[in-house]
Order: C-alpha cells, then structure tokens, then sequence
C-alpha cells in the first residue's frame, strides 16, 4: 500500500505555522527558501550569511540558517551582558511571572514545536511531544521550587550563561536550562546547532524574548564562535552538551580562566548481565532503550554478558531488535483521517545521512576486523514515502566481540547499533564496562541486587541502575559523569540552580581540575 504524509504535516504547512507563530524572526525567502534571523542584541536581525539547513527525513532543504562572524557575535555577547546586569537586579517575583509567561505562550504552541522537531531532528511523534513537554514540565517545577532554592542567599552570575548544545534535544535539555537559567536571575546566549532544531528553536525564543526574557540565539560555525561563545570575559558559565570532541576544545579553552562551566560528555553506557534470570523484564527495558535510534548520551549501546547466560540472553535480546518499528515519522496510509494517530515508531532518521553512512562504515570496519554479525536489519518494508530520499535511515545491528582496535569498541555509535562483550568473571565485567574511560549511567541485571550493588560501587559512571537503566533525569534529580563524560559542575535538581548562582556554602558539586565531588543518585 502506497503512503502519504498525514494531512497538515508537510513542511509547507508546519513552516507557515511557525511564521504565523514568530513573523519577526523569519526574513523573505533566499532561492525559494525562507531565512530565519539571529536574535541579537534584543532583537530579531537579518545579518549573517544563508546556509541551507536539509531534513534528515527525507534530504529536502527546510530554512536557510545564517550564520554569524566572530565579530557579530562578540557584539552580540557585550549587549547580553548589558542585559544580564538588568536581570540579575529584578526582582524573583518578576522574573517568575515573565518565566511563567513564556511558559505560557510556548505550551499554547506544543503541537507546533513538536512537529517541528519530527521534520528538523526525525523524532517520531510521540518522542518529540514527550521533547516538549519535558522542557515545560520541569521549568514548572523549579518556578515552583525556586524560591526554597536561592533562600540561602545565592545570587545570579557575574555574567550571561552561554549555551552551546547538540542538536538532539532542543526543548528538554537546551530550552528547559536556559529557562532555569533565566528563573535564577541570568540572561542567556544559545548557540544555534547546526545540524536541526534551527526553527523550533527560533520559534521558541520569540515566544521567550515576548515574555521580556533577555535571550539571545544566534547561529554559526563552532570554528567561528567558539573563541567568543567561550572565552569572551563577560561570559559568566558556559554549559555544553555533545561529543568529547568538540567537549575537549572548550573544556581545553577554560583551563586558563575560573570560568563557572559544566560539560556533558557521550560516554560508552554499558549494561552489564551477570547471574540474572529475569529476561521479560529485561526485554521491556530493552525495547524502551532503542528510543529515537539511540541518539542520545544516556542510552545503552554495550552489553557485557556472563558466558553462560548468552544464550539466554539472545533468545529473549534478536526479538527484541526484530521488533523495533523505524521510518518516516509522517507516513500514513489512504485510510488515515485527521484525528488518528500519527505512526508509533521507535525512531526515524539519524540526525544526516553523512552520520547514517559514517555509522554504517564503522559496523562494516569492525565486521572485518572480525565482530560477529548477530543481527543485521534492512531498510526493506520500512514505512517509507514513494521515490523519497531515506540515506540518513539505518536499521538496527548487533555485533558479538568487536575487535579492540574498532571504534566501535571505545566510543559510542550514537545510532541503532549494538556492541556485545563477552565475560568470564566480575573483573573482565566491570573492565569492559568501564572500557570509555567514564560514563554518565550504567546499569546491571543480576538477580543478588545485594550482589549488583558490590560491583556498581567499582562502576565509571554518575548513575548506576540495577535491573532498571538510569536516565538524565528530571526535576530533583541530580545528573553528572564521571571520567572524561562530564567536567564542571553537576547539574538537576538544586544543582542545577547552584551551578548558574554564586554564594550559599559549601562547594559545588562535580569535576574540577583540583577535586571531585559527587551527590547521592
């Protein structure tokens, strides 16, 4: 059966959305394609230089991005410290009622941002409501919880937060800090991400900068702005989320300041199974992990099993992988009316197709280098549109013993594949575990949770699960890393707030080059 895109859900009819929505912060069309501004120096602008900004869903050019120079930027950074002494002197009540605004006007838009991101990001539906609602929801918590916060006398940053985050969640994680950041009494500077969230971004800083929140978001290359986004001295934090990588160059770039920072690192979360025998509930838990194609820094792409418990484990683990639902995230057969349900899928897209073809070259490489091919999925019977573009999908794999010298033995995949490890003792367990030089979750099945709770205390990693995977959290829930996946101060819950404010006692918790300090999980 032929498919089609479910009726308003086309790119034409989501954008027009968006600029009924924001109108200031869209520019007239460049070749055909709509530009969006920068949001500088408190206002919308038409400065920067196009670059067309492609969908992962199906390859098609969305917006053109413009893209800042070093010298715009540093201008734009002076005036967000302008604003930031402004901020920092109003009082909590206002700025809890224009929070609770933007709060506001960004929920009556949800639908909008959420199709958004399916189109900008290829999150399924559902996962990029759930995107949304996170942010919302959990800005309402600390609106509610942040007067108990700052009680002990503690006070906004000398200067603005800058942001500098990936492209996978731009509501939960980048849009919910800011706002957090915003509530303590700091103006905010977030970096656009190159490759999506452009236009749900935009359209929620115009909903934002409405509400009279002293926001800026402006785009560029990381080359270009990293020297000002970081270094700048009116900067006061700078809070980045992505790979070690580019982690590494702002982590490198702060050495010579005391610059307030925290720094989210991808590590290599593993899962290890030893002595357990509960595998329907582990299946549950499994099936869950495979969420937005596993493109997120807490999802569990290892398993290091107990030798005698592979079998066990592939019998209930290959249905698991067979099951997973992937494809566009919008098509839906002739009999589709609105008011149905859009596609229930476990993931859509990788981020490109140039990330979805350098994922496919590492499984390839460590194939040859001798991992076995447990599982290798197709993209044969997936939910595609006719003659569209699907180069950034990739279909689930499974590989036994990679080798030592593949990359998919040290690093994450950041996609739909999996790496199984194979184990004689507790020793070789927590070794292979703990292979990436820290992580930022963990887990363990094992039926002794007396047992499981001995070799989590040797485990690399902030939060460690026992028959449950640990996420980022939300609300109170504190979140950090350990090793190389997290340097800086830890954040969620009261830490979040501690880090972007001075005063109170007692030292932070989190990395620093002279001491780590770790919160219950």
């Amino acid at each position: 059966m032929a498919l089609r895109l479910a009726d308003g859900t086309a790119w034409s009819d989501v954008l027009a959305r968006a600029v009924d929505a924001a109108p200031e912060a869209f520019g007239p069309p460049v070749d055909g394609v709509p530009t969006l501004h920068n949001l500088i120096e408190g206002g919308w602008q038409a400065v920067g230089s196009p670059a067309a900004v492609r969908t992962p869903v199906d390859n098609t050019v969305l917006v053109n991005l413009p893209r800042l120079d070093a010298a715009t930027a540093r201008a734009a950074v002076a005036h967000a410290a302008t604003a930031h002494r402004a901020w920092a002197a109003t009082p909590l009540a206002d700025r809890k009622a224009r929070v609770t605004d933007a709060l506001d006007a960004l929920t009556a838009h949800r639908d909008l941002l959420a199709l958004l991101l399916v189109w900008e990001i290829g999150k399924p539906w559902r996962l990029a409501c759930a995107d949304v609602d996170r942010a919302l929801d959990g800005v309402r918590w600390y609106v509610g919880e942040i007067d108990r916060m700052l009680a002990d006398g503690r006070e906004p940053l000398p200067g603005p937060v800058s942001n500098i985050a990936s492209w996978n969640y731009p509501m939960s994680v980048l849009v919910h800090a800011e706002l957090v950041q915003l509530l303590a009494g700091n103006a905010v500077i977030a970096k656009t991400p190159s490759q999506g969230g452009a236009v749900c971004l935009t359209v929620a800083h115009a909903l934002m900068r409405r509400a009279g929140l002293p926001a800026t978001l402006l785009s560029g290359s990381g080359e270009e702005l990293s020297e000002v986004l970081v270094r700048a001295p009116e900067i006061g934090a700078v809070a980045f989320v992505g790979g070690r990588s580019n982690g590494g160059k702002v982590a490198a770039a702060l050495l010579d300041t005391d610059k307030r920072h925290f720094i989210e690192q991808e590590g290599l979360n593993a899962w290890g199974i030893w002595n357990f025998s509960q595998w329907d509930l582990l299946a549950g838990h499994l099936k869950k992990g495979f969420e937005y194609g596993k493109q997120r820094c807490t999802a569990y792409p290892r398993f290091v099993v107990q030798r005698e418990l592979v079998d066990q484990f592939l019998d209930m683990y290959l249905p698991v992988v067979r099951s997973v639902r992937f494809g566009h995230p919008l098509a839906v057969g002739d009999d589709w009316s609105a008011g149905d349900p859009l596609p229930e899928l476990d993931f859509g897209p990788l981020i490109s197709a140039a990330k979805a073809e350098e994922l496919r070259r590492k499984v390839d490489e460590a194939v040859r280098g001798g991992a076995v091919p447990l599982y290798r999925g197709r993209l044969d019977g997936a939910p595609f549109l006719d003659g569209q573009d699907a180069s950034a999908y990739v279909a689930p794999s499974v590989l036994l013993a990679p080798p030592g010298r593949s990359r998919l033995m040290h690093a994450e995949p950041f996609g739909p594949v999996d790496t199984i490890v194979v184990v004689d003792t507790t020793d070789e367990l927590l070794a292979a575990m703990n292979a990436s030089n820290g992580a930022l979750v963990a887990s363990l099945a094992c039926d002794d949770e007396d047992e499981a709770a001995k070799l989590a205390v040797d485990l690399q990693a902030f939060k460690v699960g026992i028959n449950k995977p640990r996420s980022r959290g939300d609300r109170e829930e504190p979140f950090g890393g350990r090793g190389a996946s997290w340097k800086g101060a830890f954040v969620g819950g009261d830490l979040l707030v501690q880090a972007v404010t001075v005063g109170g006692d007692g030292r932070l918790y989190g990395n620093f080059p002279d001491y780590s300090s770790y919160p219950a999980t």
